[in-house]
């Protein structure tokens, strides 16, 4: 995991923050969350991603 993906990931937090936020103030609360929950399930796929990274390296380290 490097530096981008922490960028990416902070990225779509800040997009996902700030839509939420205009679509509260026009009143359409059920897209705000519908927005938010699509932010929080990219980010889960590329941590997702990363863990399944780090447990495969894991695995090779400890091989015999």
């Amino acid at each position: 995991m490097d530096i981008s993906s922490v960028f990416q990931i902070a990225t779509v937090g800040i997009l996902v923050a700030v839509l939420n936020q205009v679509l509260n103030s026009v009143g359409r609360s059920e897209q705000a969350t519908m927005t938010t929950l699509a932010g929080v399930v990219i980010v889960l796929f590329w941590v997702i991603h990363h863990i399944s990274d780090l447990f495969s390296t894991v695995q090779t380290l400890f091989q015999f």
